[in-house]
């Protein structure tokens, strides 16, 4: 719905895999003293360890409490940033309707949580997915008016050309066999053959997976296929049949259908993709630099010593 405003979501998909990655570390709340412990205020809100400990497991699932420092100190980060955000949203009155938020609970249960025992249906982040709804909204509305000009487009296609040059390509077909005996048997017949009869044979006799689209295995381009196979495809002609080639699979008959010359994506069918990739990135440093106005302008206060964890910087 609010696809503008993938910063926030797009990081915390991240953080999990760093988590998910992370190994055995830290409990998060090993001291039940530390659950009421204020670890963030924002203007007139306190937030708690147990407000953090509900936020990451609403994020991560209950590998929570398996995540290492570094990966918690950043998952701290984010709930800075989330809390910040959502005390703007809430001032300048952002609301959600009703079918918003049955939406997006629908599409966001177990997906953010990992596991469904700390999603939505287990009580623990409805009301924080709900808030993350509000601050998204928010951001589509601080991104909803950034254009992409033709001239960025232009100017990026000419900086990243070498991404849009496609390498040569093969469409290659096989029959496969099993035994060597069957497979020169079967080549032999088709010295001569049309595509039509190779096609007709691979349906029937052969084993492989594509049987059944006469043969055809897709297209390919250099390194795409085992070595061993590549080597014999790859110098064939187009229309060429191949002799019998052993490998780990079985006995194989290619067949090199069509060869498609590298070419260089034209700006104009490129154009959509950049379009997406510019805007994502102008969004990602537009509400970076709101942000780091908000920060300089609210009243906010981390209290690192009071959290459950060792709090580690970024080195800069």
């Amino acid at each position: 719905m609010f696809a503008a405003a993938l910063c926030l979501t797009a990081s915390l998909a991240c953080r999990k895999s760093a988590a998910d990655a992370a190994g055995a570390g830290l409990g998060l709340i090993e001291d039940p003293q530390k659950k009421s412990l204020v670890v963030l205020t924002v203007e007139d809100s306190a937030y708690s360890n147990e407000d953090f400990d509900r936020y990451v497991r609403a994020t991560i699932g209950d590998g929570a409490k398996s995540v290492a420092a570094p990966v918690l100190s950043r998952l701290f980060d984010d709930f800075v940033d989330e809390k910040i955000l959502l005390k703007r949203a809430l001032a300048k009155g952002v609301t959600l309707t009703d079918e918003e938020k049955r939406d997006y609970l629908s599409r966001m249960k177990g997906a953010v949580a990992g596991d469904s025992t700390a999603g939505p249906a287990g009580g623990i982040g409805e009301a924080l997915l709900t808030e993350r709804l509000l601050v998204e909204k928010y951001l589509s509305q601080l991104v909803r008016d950034l254009k992409i000009e033709d001239k960025e487009l232009s100017a990026f296609y000419a900086q990243h050309k070498s991404e849009y040059l496609q390498p040569e390509k093969l469409q290659v077909s096989q029959i496969l066999f099993s035994s060597e005996g069957a497979a020169n048997e079967v080549r032999s017949r088709l010295n001569g053959a049309s595509e039509e009869d190779f096609r007709t044979i691979a349906r029937t006799r052969s084993a492989g997976p594509e049987a059944s689209r006469g043969g055809v295995m897709g297209v390919f381009s250099a390194g795409q296929l085992p070595s061993e196979l590549e080597k014999f495809i790859f110098p064939m002609k187009e229309g060429e049949i191949s002799r019998v080639v052993e490998s780990p699979y079985g006995y194989h008959i290619f067949r090199l259908d069509k060869w498609f010359e590298a070419r260089l994506v034209s700006l104009a069918d490129a154009a959509a993709s950049i379009r997406t990739k510019l805007l994502e990135q102008k969004g990602k440093e537009a509400v970076a630099s709101h942000l780091d106005t908000l920060k300089a302008g609210m009243e906010w206060k981390t209290r690192l010593e009071n959290l459950a964890f060792t709090y580690q910087r970024i080195d800069t």
